[in-house]
């Protein structure tokens, strides 16, 4: 099942990319015009259509074909995108160099020239929107869990709302403070380093969904949300967490991070346990194995090698 955060993102890469195959559309359209019927399109524009014209206007035209086939062909669209940004340079500067030209209709020339200039903006919004919403799904590093707790959804919300909660908890946090509507999450790293950041509350919906992310330019860039739901049973609540981050240090922060056992991957599902206990009985119950990572008096190392016989 979707988390709130994955649809909000969702509906946002829906909707730019319907924007990109519009352009698309528009790119295969004129290019096949071009390709087709260079010298009315040449006499629109108010260039004498020239042999070395229509050989430009089908090249332009060809150009352009790629270009939509590129859209719609391509995972990721923002790069074509891109590359039509580049293109309706090249025409800029090609409609410039008619303007020179003898025999030319210059008010139509400039009419064709201001109206690249317009489809350039559009093509180079259209990009960097894309390129954004396509970048957010393919950076980092995704982690979703779920637990059921015995507590009614209310209790459950109010709980994490109050985000400086968190630390008791969650493993990694030693801190969260809250301060006109920000707060600051100052979190353990692998061998003893530390990290800060800020983070703001992007939705909030009472008893059920929080969704956060950090600032920019925060030294953890990161996003997340929490569900709340109605266990199927009647009883109690599930809670289905999200969360994409890239790691201080890229690639390598995140082998560091593994190395020291300080990668949310393998802390998710252990601070939902901790949270469990909090919600449940008030506290974290150290002696439960499931709140500790490897051996442990509550959790034996299974291996044969390390079990000692029983004596009789």
């Amino acid at each position: 099942m979707q988390t709130t955060q994955e649809h909000v993102r969702g509906i946002r890469k829906s909707r730019q990319r319907q924007a990109a195959a519009g352009l698309g559309w528009f790119s295969l359209a004129l290019g096949t015009g071009l390709v087709l019927a260079p010298r009315p399109i040449a006499e629109a524009i108010g260039v004498r259509a020239t042999r070395r014209v229509r050989n430009v206007m089908r090249a332009v035209g060809f150009r352009e074909i790629a270009g939509g086939l590129g859209i719609f062909s391509s995972g990721r669209r923002a790069p074509w995108l891109w590359a039509r940004v580049a293109g309706d340079g090249i025409d800029m500067a090609l409609l410039g160099k008619a303007l020179g030209l003898g025999r030319t209709d210059r008010s139509k020339v400039r009419l064709a020239l201001a109206s690249v200039a317009g489809i350039g903006w559009l093509d180079a919004a259209a990009a960097y929107r894309l390129g954004q919403v396509e970048l957010a799904h393919t950076r980092g590093t995704v982690v979703t869990q779920a637990i059921t707790v015995n507590r009614p959804p209310d209790e459950v919300y109010a709980f994490w709302r109050d985000i400086e909660n968190l630390p008791r908890f969650m493993a990694h946090l030693e801190s969260v403070h809250v301060k006109n509507g920000v707060s600051t999450w100052r979190a353990k790293g692998p061998a003893g380093f530390t990290f800060e950041w800020e983070a703001e509350i992007v939705e909030d919906r009472p008893n059920e969904a929080i969704v956060w992310r950090s600032r920019k330019g925060s030294e953890v860039d990161s996003e997340g949300s929490v569900e709340f739901r109605p266990a199927l049973s009647g009883r109690g609540t599930e809670i289905l967490v999200a969360l994409r981050y890239v790691a201080p240090g890229g690639a390598l922060g995140v082998a560091l991070a593994k190395v020291f056992g300080r990668e949310p991957s393998q802390e998710i599902a252990g601070d939902l346990r901790r949270f469990k206990q909090v919600i449940e009985t008030g506290e974290v119950v150290h002696s439960d194995a499931s709140v500790h990572g490897g051996p442990h008096p509550a959790r034996p190392d299974p291996s044969p090698s390390k079990r000692r016989e029983v004596p009789r």
